[in-house]
């Protein structure tokens, strides 16, 4: 199936659980050292504005592992940088790529790049929305409980691009999924009033409170992400006083299920959204999270090439 993968909202529930059967079978194919040629003959750009670990080592590596080629294309490296204009830009990467997957500041710019190129963009992060995050966080869930519809997430912290594709990706699944944020943080409406429209159908409750105490009540997941974003450095010192009380530890997963887990999208800071004693503890399954993104990059790759 060819098209871009700019934000959840795009996807079908069906499509949803059609990428979680596909990263499920090549999750097992990858560990057992099977030769894949899903992308043989495919090369996919790698375009970031930001800087990355897990998203490019990730997704670089699925395409290895997929049979294709990947080039890295720092925008600090590219004509972008100079002014070139987007459109134009797009076009050449239309001609010389098969796909592109983007980490850039601006969520108008993968609008852009995928009206521009004409190949499939996948938005590897923007200010709006973290698909892949997403798709490959509940991925996750789905793995470690055998099941998501029904479930609760508590997602606690900043209502930012992480949390925005959470609520659209659960909405989708059938999990009930409830932010805990400080006024003024909380979920763009426009995307939360789209999440709970799909909700709707698929019978998954969302809402989002101040208290991350009853966020947590009977939650099965708590999952957090750190407070200040890259982008919002002169923002850190206030923030840091605002989001003191959103924290996961111990007393907070005292609240949750008596199964909770504990999801991070990293990086994680420490002694700030989470302790270490959370992240290294029997409930963390944050590094089953972080190598999934790899499977998972994998499984949206296939689905929209």
């Amino acid at each position: 199936m060819a098209g871009s993968f700019l934000t959840a909202q795009g996807l079908s529930s069906e499509q949803l659980f059609e990428i979680f059967d596909r990263i499920k079978i090549l999750k097992h194919d990858m560990k057992q050292g099977k030769t894949l040629d899903v992308l043989q003959n495919k090369v996919i750009g790698i375009l970031f504005e930001k800087p990355s670990t897990r998203t490019r080592t990730s997704f670089e590596s699925a395409i290895l592992r997929l049979g294709g080629s990947t080039i890295y294309l720092p925008v600090a490296d590219l004509q972008i940088k100079r002014g070139e204009p987007i459109e134009d830009t797009s076009r050449m990467f239309g001609s010389y790529l098969d796909a592109l997957v983007a980490r850039v500041f601006e969520h108008q710019t993968v609008i852009d790049l995928s009206q521009y190129s004409g190949i499939p963009i996948i938005n590897g992060l923007s200010d709006l929305a973290h698909p892949t995050q997403a798709v490959c966080d509940i991925f996750t869930v789905l793995e470690v409980k055998g099941q998501v519809k029904g479930l609760k997430l508590a997602y606690i912290g900043d209502g930012n691009n992480v949390c925005h594709s959470l609520l659209m990706v659960c909405a989708l699944a059938g999990m009930h999924m409830t932010v805990a944020c400080p006024e003024g943080y909380c979920p763009d409406p426009a995307i939360l009033h789209k999440a709970e429209s799909i909700a709707a159908q698929t019978g998954a409750q969302l809402s989002v409170v101040e208290s991350p105490d009853e966020a947590s009540v009977g939650a099965h997941v708590l999952y957090t992400d750190v407070w200040v974003s890259m982008g919002e450095e002169e923002e850190e010192k206030t923030k840091l006083e605002i989001f003191k009380g959103y924290q996961i530890n111990v007393d907070l997963l005292k609240v949750a299920a008596e199964d909770a887990h504990v999801m991070h999208c990293l990086p994680a800071h420490r002694g700030l959204e989470i302790t270490d004693e959370v992240i290294e503890g029997p409930r963390s399954i944050v590094w089953q999270q972080a190598e999934n993104k790899m499977y998972g990059a994998a499984g949206i790759l296939d689905h929209f090439l």
